[in-house]
């Protein structure tokens, strides 16, 4: 039997400068992000597209989700492999195509996965366990392109 699993966040615009979207040069692309409970995280669109370069855009916030998917997963699969994971950490990279008439996609997404194991004899299992990972994020199966992956594995 399927369990349905159900979220909700609220995005508000926060870019209007006094009159709206009147022209494409007269409004902010800023907005925020929030979810009962947790902090207001502040967006805006890629500078590419008129955004704000300090706040997170979507593109990060896809790369973003597959990534922090894929290591929840990945730590899951670890400790019940009794793989004693002590560091780990992502630097995901993506390609968007920007198509003629301004719309895009990804083509593609690669995570760089940087993990540190307690014991040599880990390591192989431990770099195995990023295709298990991959096999079950619930992002990854949400999206129509590839996730690849780049695993380096350090032992203590």
């Amino acid at each position: 039997m399927e369990k349905h699993h159900r979220y909700k966040i609220t995005v508000q615009w926060t870019g209007n400068q006094g009159t709206g979207t009147s022209g494409y040069r007269d409004y902010e692309r800023s907005h925020t992000i929030s979810a009962e409970n947790k902090i207001i995280i502040e967006g805006s669109s890629d500078p590419a597209f008129r955004g704000d370069r300090t706040k997170h855009n979507p593109e990060e916030m896809l790369l973003s989700s597959l990534s922090s998917c894929h290591m929840l997963w990945y730590l899951h699969f670890c400790s019940e492999a009794g793989i004693i994971v002590t560091d780990y950490t992502d630097e995901a990279t993506g390609i968007m195509a920007e198509t003629a008439n301004g719309s895009g996609y990804f083509t593609e997404v690669t995570l760089h996965p940087a993990v540190t194991v307690a014991e040599e004899s880990m390591k192989e299992k431990a770099e195995q366990l990023h295709h298990k990972a991959n096999e079950y994020c619930f992002i990854a199966n949400s999206v129509n392109f590839p996730v690849k992956h780049i695993p380096t594995t350090l032992v203590i």
